[in-house]
């Protein structure tokens, strides 16, 4: 699939999971990034790596939840509201999350 194809794949599933989470991102992006997977920004801007394309969709998925649930909880402190809900919509995170710093 074409990078265009899989960019765009991220975008709607994006979508579809801001939906099911109750939350509306301002803009999506894919771009280039050195140190991380994924970004929020406090007007609403989600950023993700374009190196995520390559990896499987179940770490994509946990990389959307995550940066989606910043947008209802946007400290860093990772509390266990937004513990509980990455186990409600993740399930099992905690092994995906080794292959990243977010």
């Amino acid at each position: 699939m074409a990078k265009l194809s899989l960019e765009q794949d991220l975008r709607d599933r994006t979508q579809v999971w801001a939906e099911k989470l109750k939350v509306f991102p301002r803009v999506v992006r894919v771009q280039p990034m050195r140190r991380k997977w994924g970004s929020c920004s406090s007007i609403g801007t989600i950023t993700f790596a374009r190196d995520l394309l390559d990896q499987e969709k179940d770490f994509q998925d946990y990389v959307i939840v995550h940066e989606l649930l910043h947008l209802r909880y946007p400290s860093h402190s990772h509390g266990r509201v937004f513990k509980a809900l990455m186990n409600a919509y993740v399930p099992g995170w905690q092994h995906l999350k080794p292959r990243c710093v977010l």
